[in-house]
């Protein structure tokens, strides 16, 4: 089974630190290599240049990819399918315009020149609406152009739009959300090991921002403490080993934000010997 990974840019460090996360520990190194070995000996990593992994999972050089939706979109390919949104890389493509200028709805570009590293998804964009401007692909520095009379707009990516501003450019309007995905070919989605990545990759994620809170409780007490945890499906109830005890262990996963508001009040329900762990993964 082999994955496809962006080999640099803002989207390769994340990648393999989720993979790591996830338990699939790369064996010879990221660095300047075309490909890594895993732990898992059914599981190659290749690295490719993000707009290229759709394709490569489509003509079945890798079987499944990790690249961000905006790459998936623009590249337009047949049989690849969308597994699972890995929620880092989020980004807006937008169309956007001088701010002084006099383009301020997408109907005033009929006629006019866009300038986008998007082409496929600008064109589809515009068709949508019915509207027919020359689409101008380029390759780098896209928010310059309006600025050097090669376009009147723009479709660009943007996190914050600081860029835009410093540019002097205005959103006009959202053209797409995106964020990076892991995905599939679509002869290989029922295959067990892409199940298996794909659930390793999902508990990495459903882990972020969860503690393990654990505490020993008096039974008289137990239903309060349960009223007061905000546990994934309620708390996990265990007798203490020690057969002469009037307490129960009271195991229980909390979101992070909740962890110092939920030990305050178990303590006043009498829980004691209160733990607060991690979370590596989370199979729900």
């Amino acid at each position: 089974m082999r994955i496809a990974v962006p080999n640099k840019g803002r989207l390769h460090e994340p990648t393999i630190d989720l993979l790591e996360r996830a338990g699939l520990h790369l064996e010879n190194g990221a660095d300047r290599k075309l490909y890594a070995e895993t732990v898992d000996p059914d599981v190659t990593v290749l690295f490719a240049r993000a707009a290229d992994i759709p394709e490569y999972v489509a003509d079945g050089a890798a079987d499944v990819g990790v690249t961000g939706y905006d790459q998936v979109q623009e590249a337009a390919v047949d049989g690849v399918v969308d597994l699972l949104d890995l929620e880092f890389g989020r980004c807006r493509l937008v169309l956007a315009a001088p701010e002084d200028g006099d383009i301020e709805s997408v109907a005033d570009l009929a006629g006019k020149t866009v300038a986008t590293e998007f082409p496929t998804v600008t064109r589809e964009f515009f068709a949508e609406r019915g509207i027919e401007p020359d689409v101008v692909e380029v390759t780098g520095a896209t928010e310059l152009t309006p600025h050097v009379e090669m376009a009147d707009a723009i479709v660009d990516i943007t996190s914050t739009g600081t860029t835009l501003a410093v540019n002097r450019l205005a959103i006009v309007e959202e053209v797409l959300s995106s964020s990076v995905r892991l995905i599939a070919r679509e002869d290989v989605v029922d295959d067990p090991k892409v199940e298996e990545i794909r659930t390793a990759l999902s508990s990495v994620l459903a882990a972020d921002g969860k503690r393990y809170l654990m505490m020993n409780v008096p039974e008289d007490r137990l239903e309060e403490v349960r009223e007061v945890i905000p546990g994934l499906g309620g708390p996990t109830i265990m007798d203490i080993a020690n057969g002469g005890s009037e307490k129960v262990a009271v195991h229980a996963v909390v979101d992070e934000r909740d962890v110092f508001e939920t030990i305050t009040e178990v303590k006043n329900c009498g829980a004691s010997d209160i733990l607060v762990t991690e979370i590596e993964r989370l199979v729900e």
